[in-house]
């Protein structure tokens, strides 16, 4: 307990000035009203279908999203929009990891286009530090019906299996870039019913390219109930086949859906039967990672803030230093400032999630944060509690002059 509370004075996530040194007054006034109107679930609900149909019906209000939710959780439209806030976090010492979050598109072409820009992105991470990460979804160059069909171990087409072998091309196009680049990438978890096609073309993706580096990083969500089994198996093939391998633990994105669907479907669900027992399984995720940090490298991808203070108490413990290179920390860009920012300060690699694209293609995106923010009301009532005494401090500072 003492170790615990020497180590939380090092690190505080209740310090405001250092939490929100990213935001002008007029852009942290902004972020609490948003917060406000995000806090109360009828209002998103509404809005969500709203945007949806007026998107739908072709009514322009990208101007308004942009404006608004958009600025709050996305980097920019293109790129270049993107680089003046890697720039801005990048004086916080934090670095970004640039997510191309176009969604919904089908088509060879729309995979292509995305292969592309992900390419695009290594090579502006290249030697370029505020860029530490990149990403990919594999269901952004690969079909998620063909997913799901090599998930359940069915026998493909012809044409299916030529269909995969192109999707496997592309995903290994891009990892070779980030080889030759050194460059890491994370693989972002999806859907169960897809996840375990990934899982292999990840491992393909770290058995090629992890030798002396981990280039290719896996995702695991901490609140499927299988996947500690799947780490400690991961790790005993790792050290037999001489392989290292990047992990970034999250708690999981899609708890409703994968629910609903073991449902339906008449199969025990694979998530965690409480929060708990995902909290939990997170931590000791944690633990065995650090505990591997020989041949892992590790992102802590949480918003929790208990969470971000096991990771640092467990690295105390087994005496690994805050920069340790094979550690990250990452939260989404809008959300948890005052994790990132108080981490940052403190020494620890941290990196925020950057999403861009198209006002219109990443609506799909700006939804579920919008929903998951009112999903987690405790979160979300301390961060607009944080904003609120930090808009309360500047007030007060400015009088005393």
């Amino acid at each position: 307990m003492n170790d615990i509370l020497e180590q939380a004075q090092v690190v505080s996530f209740d310090d405001t000035k250092k939490a929100f040194s990213g935001k002008d007054d007029k852009q942290l006034n902004k972020t609490s009203w948003l917060f406000k109107l995000m806090g109360n679930p009828r209002l998103v609900n509404i809005g969500s279908k709203l945007t949806l149909f007026a998107i739908k019906i072709g009514l322009p209000i990208g101007s308004v999203i942009k404006a608004t939710i958009f600025k709050q959780f996305c980097g920019g439209e293109n790129l270049d929009e993107s680089k003046k806030v890697v720039e801005e976090l990048q004086k916080s010492k934090i670095g970004s990891i640039l997510d191309y979050s176009v969604e919904g598109e089908e088509s060879e072409e729309d995979f292509t286009k995305t292969k592309e820009e992900i390419i695009r992105i290594i090579q502006l991470a290249k030697n370029n530090p505020a860029i530490p990460y990149t990403c990919l979804k594999v269901t952004g160059i690969a079909p998620f019906a063909l997913l799901e069909k090599v998930n359940s171990g069915a026998k493909l087409t012809e044409e299916e299996q030529a269909e995969f072998a192109k999707a496997k091309s592309r995903l290994n196009d891009i990892c070779y870039n980030s080889f030759v680049s050194k460059v890491p990438i994370y693989i972002d978890a999806e859907h169960s019913w897809i996840q375990e096609a990934i899982d292999r073309m990840a491992e393909e993706m770290m058995r090629t390219y992890n030798k002396e580096k981990a280039i290719v990083l896996t995702t695991l969500q901490m609140y499927r109930w299988d996947r500690l089994d799947y780490l400690k198996s991961l790790i005993a093939i790792a050290r037999k086949e001489k392989f290292l391998i990047g992990i970034k633990l999250v708690r999981g994105a899609y708890l409703e859906k994968e629910n609903k669907r073991a449902l339906e479907m008449g199969y025990k669900s694979p998530i965690q039967t409480s929060k708990e027992n995902t909290d939990i399984a997170f931590d000791k995720g944690i633990t065995i990672c650090l505990e591997n940090i020989d041949i892992i490298t590790l992102c802590a991808g949480t918003h929790n803030e208990a969470s971000s203070m096991f990771v640092i108490n467990e690295m105390k413990r087994l005496k690994i230093p805050n920069n340790h290179p094979n550690i990250y920390f990452s939260q989404l860009f809008g959300m948890s400032d005052h994790i990132t920012y108080n981490l940052a300060d403190a020494g620890y690699n941290v990196t925020k999630y950057l999403p861009y694209g198209p006002v219109k293609s990443v609506i799909p995106y700006l939804i579920r944060r919008a929903q998951e923010n009112t999903a987690i009301a405790g979160q979300m009532s301390r961060e607009l509690k944080l904003i609120t005494e930090e808009v309360h401090r500047r007030e007060e500072q400015k009088l005393l002059k």
